[in-house]
């Protein structure tokens, strides 16, 4: 057998393999990046959702008369620099990151106190007559950067 009729790879099907395997690559490689920078999005709302509810438990702790006395003239509260960091794990998207977050509690500008319905009323020891206990609607916004957008998310509670 002579070597002239042996058929193998032209350089036509070698580049256009090349040529294919590079899209393919391209694609994975995009998708990668997609999926990079919805974690990042997931995580950093994930940490807001975080920093709002701690917030709401802080406010809860402290009562209504907190509120009373925290507020600005315009019935906000503000606190700054709350921070939230994830470190990567080993097998997992190996990204550390930490995010500053803002939270402003917008208290109820009304004076309307929500009661307690009556089956859940307080009876006090020494007499039989109703306590009743009053609350506040506080609205808790958290904001953070994400790249060169700000973001935030709304949670609102009410303060007894």
């Amino acid at each position: 057998m002579s070597l002239k009729n042996k058929k193998g790879f032209g350089i036509v099907e070698v580049l256009v393999s090349a040529l294919v395997l590079g899209f393919l690559l391209v694609a994975l490689l995009n998708l990668q990046v997609g999926n990079r920078e919805a974690l990042l999005r997931i995580r950093g709302r994930d940490g807001a959702v975080d920093v709002a509810q701690k917030v709401l438990d802080s406010l809860q702790q402290k009562g209504v008369a907190y509120l009373e006395t925290a507020k600005n003239e315009n019935n906000i509260i503000v606190f700054e620099n709350l921070q939230r960091s994830w470190v990567g794990q080993p097998g997992v998207v190996a990204h550390t990151m930490t995010i500053n977050y803002r939270a402003e509690i917008l208290v109820s500008n009304d004076d309307s106190h929500h009661e307690v319905s009556p089956e859940s009323q307080y009876i006090t020891a020494t007499n039989t007559s109703t306590v009743r206990v009053y609350a506040k609607d506080v609205l808790v916004k958290v904001y953070w950067k994400y790249k060169d957008t700000e973001q935030s998310i709304q949670v609102s509670g009410v303060i007894k």
